[in-house]
């Protein structure tokens, strides 16, 4: 389980070091794509693999279906760390989620998000305004 928020910074060649506490979870190879929000979704390769079967079966006559497909895999990248548990973000995902340089590792259970640093302070500062509400909004998903 990934828990937690770690503070990095990309390199001089975009690459980011994943925290210590993530790189078991994650394993040598794991994958990595567009996530909701203008961040990065980060998955091993068993969870991806939990979220790809998920997926096929989601009915392809629906169009949100069938973008929204679309739009994850081909965002996706197979991705290794080096020895020094260093990650090279692909150009078209460090674009899409808006990091130049500071950015937010947080641990969200079954996967890991990359955010650019002030993407990251403006959210979390409006979900902490939220929380209650966003709480009690989780009656109806038997929370």
């Amino acid at each position: 389980m990934f828990l937690g928020e770690y503070q990095h910074s990309l390199d001089d060649k975009s690459r980011i070091t994943i925290p210590a506490k993530f790189r078991d979870g994650l394993g040598a190879s794991f994958v990595m794509t567009r996530g909701l929000d203008a961040c990065l979704f980060v998955y091993p390769r068993d969870g991806w693999n939990i979220m790809e079967q998920k997926l096929r079966t989601m009915p392809l006559s629906r169009s949100d279906a069938r973008q929204f497909i679309r739009f994850l895999f081909s965002g996706a990248a197979e991705l290794d760390l080096d020895k020094q548990g260093r990650v090279l973000i692909p150009s078209k995902l460090r674009e899409y989620a808006g990091i130049t340089e500071n950015c937010v590792v947080i641990g969200v259970g079954i996967r890991v998000e990359i955010w650019d640093a002030k993407k990251w302070q403006s959210y979390s500062e409006t979900a902490a305004d939220s929380f209650g509400e966003l709480a009690q909004g989780l009656v109806d998903l038997d929370f």
